[in-house]
């Protein structure tokens, strides 16, 4: 790494447009609401591939007395990366958004009641976050992206979407469980989107 790319840069997020054109490629059959439903945890609650691979049915859901098997509002992770509240079990608590949680009532009624959320299709195990990766770029190009993005840029796109919509920087860093307040201030920028929709009502 040079010295010049050692420097903060604003994380690299996708563009709205982009965001709904890998979802609505990737939910338009059945056979891929996985990839889908993985895709929106990532946008919709700002998981880590790592930390959606580790989910469990019994960590998502809640099974009522008449044995229906609905999903929680709020996660709680077990499996998380280190530094982001340890020792602080409400840190790792994970709200679902309202299309998120009726996209996993639907997933939950087709898959096994227990055991990994989220399996390979050709072994039945636990999918891998190289798969999760693999996934993505695949998604990605069926949605006729230019430009590739990682998994992770799906997180930076949440979290920054977070802030955007509350200009709360305190409430971002909880939405992405941050121990550290300056981790969250890089996603407090400014897009070029926003600048051109802003420049467009200026007098001259």
């Amino acid at each position: 790494m040079t010295y010049a790319t050692r420097t903060r840069r604003p994380p690299r997020t996708l563009k709205d447009e982009e965001v709904a054109r890998v979802l609505r490629a990737s939910g338009e059959h059945r056979e891929d609401f996985r990839d889908h439903l993985i895709l929106s945890l990532a946008l919709g609650s700002g998981l880590r591939e790592s930390e959606i691979v580790a989910l469990d049915v019994e960590d998502v859901a809640k099974r009522t007395t008449l044995g229906r098997i609905l999903p929680r509002r709020t996660l709680q992770l077990r499996v998380y990366k280190r530094g982001g509240g340890r020792n602080d079990p409400d840190a790792q608590r994970v709200p679902l958004s309202d299309s998120t949680y009726y996209k996993l009532e639907k997933y939950l009624a087709t898959i096994k009641p227990a055991g990994p959320l989220f399996r390979s299709r050709k072994h039945d195990q636990r999918l891998s976050t190289k798969a999760v990766r693999t996934l993505f770029q695949k998604w990605q190009r069926k949605a006729g992206f230019d430009h590739l993005y990682s998994f992770h840029h799906l997180r930076h796109t949440s979290v920054t979407n977070i802030y955007r919509a509350t200009r709360d920087v305190r409430l971002a860093q909880r939405f992405a469980r941050h121990a550290n307040l300056n981790t969250t201030t890089i996603y407090a920028h400014v897009s070029d989107e926003e600048i051109s929709a802003a420049a467009k009502g200026l007098a001259s």
